[in-house]
C-alpha cells in the first residue's frame, strides 16, 4: 500500500507492479463459465475466452495445449470449470488466468444444478399458479423474441396471422443458443416489457439438445421473466423439453404453433360465435315479442275491451243482486217478527184479566177499590163493585155463607 495525492501521483508502472504483486499473492481458484472462443496457436500455448452466460462478462484464459487435449472433446460453447491462477501482465495491464486443469461440466451435473435451482425458485413461489396472469383475448400488439430467420418465428407469425390477419408483431431477433443467448434474450425481454402497447410476449425457439436449451433455464432470465407484468408465453423446443422458463411463464405452449393458437383468437370461430350469439339474441327477442303479442291479444279478448261499460254493468248487476237479497232478507225478518208478535199477542191476550172475564168471571172490589179475596172479611151491608166482561155494576152484601 502506498500513499498518493494529486501533487504526488503514482506512475502507471508503479500501479501495475503493485497490482501484479497483489494478484501474485492470490492462489489458484476454480472458475466456471462457457468457452466462447478457443484459439490453439501454432506454438505450445492455447488461448480461451471464458464467458459468463448470465451477463456480458468474460475472462482471458491461457493454458498449455496439453491441458486442452486432456479435456477433449470440447464442443462449441462448452460449459467448463477450470483450475487456474490469476496473472497480471504489467506491459499491457491485463488480467489473465493461467489454467492448469479444465473439466467439462457433464449433463448429469447440469441436471443436478437445474434441479437444485428449480427447488430454490419453487420455494420462493416463482412457479405458483396464482402468480400467473391470464392472456388477453385480443392483444393490441404481440411481442416476439426468437432466433434470427428461424422456423419458430415463421410458425408463430404465419399461424397467428392465419387465425387473426390483423395481428401486429413487435419482433426481436436474438441469439437463442450459445454464449450470447441469455444476454440478448434478457435485453429483448426488458425492451418489450417497457413497450406499453405490447400486451403479451412470446419467447420461442425450435428444438435442440439439452445444452442448447440451457440459456432458457438461466436463473437471471427466469427471475427477469417472473418480474414482468406483461403476460409471457414460453414456447421453447418441443413438448418433451421443459426449461425453467416454462415453469415461470404465464402460459407454456408445447410448440411455436401452439403459442400462436393461444395468443390470438381464431377469426372464423369468433365470427361463428358472434353469429350464434346474434341468432340466440334474435330468437330471444322474437320470443319476447310473441309473448307480448299474446298478452295484448289476451287483453283485447277480455269483455272490458269489447264493451268498456261492462265493468259498470257488471257492478250494477252485483249491486242489484245485493239489493234484492237485502230486500228479501228484510222482508223475511219483518214477516218473522210479525208472526212472533201475533203469537205474543195471543199469549198476552190469553193471560189477561179480560180473557178471564170473558169466560164468565167477574172481579169484586171493595168500596175503596181493593179486590175482595176473602168472604170472611165482608159484612152485611158492605157496598161492592162488580166488574164484568162488559161494564160494571154495584152490589150490597146481604148475607154471609161459609
Amino acid at each position: 500500500m502506498f500513499e498518493t495525492s494529486s501533487e504526488a501521483p503514482a506512475s502507471v508502472q508503479v500501479v501495475t507492479e503493485a497490482i501484479k504483486e497483489y494478484v501474485d499473492r492470490l492462489g489458484p481458484i476454480w472458475v466456471e463459465g462457457e468457452i466462447s472462443e478457443l484459439n490453439e496457436r501454432s506454438g505450445m500455448m492455447a488461448f480461451i475466452r471464458l464467458r459468463d452466460p448470465s451477463v456480458d462478462m468474460s475472462l482471458s484464459v491461457m493454458c498449455h495445449k496439453s491441458v486442452i487435449a486432456a479435456a477433449q472433446p470440447l464442443p462449441p460453447n462448452a460449459r467448463v470449470v477450470l483450475y487456474a491462477k490469476p496473472s497480471w501482465y504489467t506491459k499491457n495491464g491485463s488480467l489473465t488466468l493461467s489454467a492448469r486443469e479444465i473439466r467439462q461440466v457433464g449433463v448429469g451435473e447440469l441436471l443436478a444444478r437445474l434441479e437444485a435451482l428449480k427447488t430454490l425458485l419453487a420455494g420462493e413461489g416463482l412457479f405458483d399458479f396464482d402468480r400467473k396472469v391470464e392472456l388477453p383475448l385480443l392483444p393490441k400488439k404481440v411481442g416476439l423474441i426468437c432466433g434470427r430467420n428461424t422456423d419458430a418465428e415463421k410458425d408463430v407469425v404465419e399461424n397467428a396471422r392465419r387465425r387473426w390477419p390483423g395481428v401486429i408483431f413487435e419482433i426481436r431477433e436474438v441469439a437463442v443458443q450459445g454464449a450470447a443467448a441469455v444476454t440478448e434474450v434478457s435485453a429483448a425481454l426488458r425492451e418489450l416489457e417497457a413497450d406499453t402497447d405490447v400486451e403479451v410476449i412470446v419467447i420461442t425457439r425450435g428444438g435442440g439438445s439439452f445444452e442448447d436449451l440451457l440459456p432458457f433455464s438461466d436463473e437471471g432470465l427466469v427471475r427477469l421473466a417472473a418480474s414482468c407484468e406483461t403476460p409471457i408465453v414460453s414456447a421453447i423446443g418441443h413438448e418433451k423439453d421443459s426449461p425453467l422458463l416454462d415453469l415461470v411463464a404465464d402460459f407454456r405452449a408445447s410448440t411455436p404453433t401452439d403459442a400462436a393458437k393461444h395468443v390470438v383468437p381464431d377469426i372464423a370461430q369468433e365470427i361463428e360465435m358472434i353469429e350464434e350469439l346474434r341468432e340466440r339474441a334474435r330468437r330471444k327477442l322474437m320470443a319476447l315479442i310473441d309473448l307480448e303479442k299474446a298478452r295484448i291479444a289476451s287483453f283485447k279478448d277480455r269483455p272490458v275491451m269489447k264493451d268498456p261499460h261492462v265493468i259498470i254493468t257488471s257492478r250494477a248487476e252485483i249491486l242489484t243482486a245485493y239489493r234484492q237479497r237485502s230486500h228479501r232478507s228484510c222482508a223475511s225478518h219483518v214477516k218473522l217478527a210479525k208472526e212472533e208478535l201475533v203469537q205474543i199477542k195471543a199469549r198476552v191476550r190469553a193471560l189477561s184479566p179480560q180473557a178471564t172475564l170473558d169466560r164468565g168471571y167477574s172481579v169484586v172490589q171493595l168500596a175503596n177499590g181493593d179486590i175482595a179475596r176473602d168472604a170472611k172479611a165482608l159484612k152485611a151491608g158492605d157496598l161492592l163493585r162488580l166488574r164484568l166482561a162488559k161494564g160494571e155494576t154495584n152490589a150490597t152484601v146481604t148475607a154471609m155463607k161459609e
